[in-house]
């Protein structure tokens, strides 16, 4: 699962490392976005790449309330082609949600309950500093009593590599470069699509501890994704 994320970069940097155009004005500098807000996605629309507006926890097009989004912020890569939620929007509508991060939690419990005492945030990140590009699906929700839309995306998921197997036993898709294209592409047939949807290999990524403040969404600011090394024990 994928439950939060940072995304700081601007629309027109994003735009620029991902061959695109600002399609949308976007919100500021993001270190902890959370379930139903406001992010960046890149997307093809008519043969042209864009970075647009989506509110994140997809809405399916026959959902009789914009509150079902809520519970899909995520999309398990097992079985996306048959979930009647997200099978047209794999078809038809990626996109790459990217983020500079995202965030998981090491729980530490009592040995004799098993309840959690303790959560601590993990931010997991490229190694080499350039933004995860996390594979996403979109959708388009028509309200039924004002006919306004409504633009939602999702995360697909999958099961975890070691690195992230230590705190999480899932974890977003992150797409290569060089798969970009086909994923983001309307035609690319779902046969060459599949063997996109893996875990990210160990080495891509790095993972440390951050601060505590991260477990409120209503916290925000660059020092989220700061390491708290006095927490670092062996990630």
């Amino acid at each position: 699962m994928c439950g939060r994320f940072a995304q700081p970069r601007s629309s027109e940097e994003l735009a620029r490392i991902f061959h695109a155009r600002p399609a949308a004005e976007l919100p500021e500098a993001q270190f902890n976005v959370a379930p139903t807000d406001q992010v960046a996605a890149v997307v093809e629309q008519h043969g042209e790449r864009v970075v647009d507006a989506f509110r994140w926890g997809l809405v399916p097009f026959y959902a009789k309330s914009v509150k079902d989004g809520a519970r899909l912020i995520n999309a398990r890569s097992e079985t996306v082609e048959t979930s009647p939620a997200f099978r047209t929007s794999f078809r038809r509508h990626r996109c790459i949600v990217p983020a500079e991060a995202f965030y998981e939690w090491r729980r530490h419990r009592d040995s004799v309950t098993g309840r959690t005492v303790r959560s601590e945030p993990i931010a997991i990140r490229r190694d080499d500093g350039e933004p995860l590009a996390l594979a996403g699906l979109w959708a388009v929700w028509r309200d039924p009593e004002t006919a306004q839309r409504l633009y939602t995306c999702s995360i697909l998921t999958t099961g975890a590599n070691e690195l992230v197997a230590r705190v999480r036993d899932r974890m977003p898709v992150i797409l290569d470069p060089g798969d970009w294209d086909a994923w983001l592409a309307e035609a690319t047939p779902a046969e060459e699509l599949r063997p996109l949807l893996r875990p990210a290999p160990m080495e891509l990524l790095t993972a440390y501890a951050v601060s505590p403040a991260v477990n409120n969404v209503r916290n925000e600011g660059p020092e989220l994704l700061d390491p708290l090394t006095r927490w670092a024990d062996g990630l």
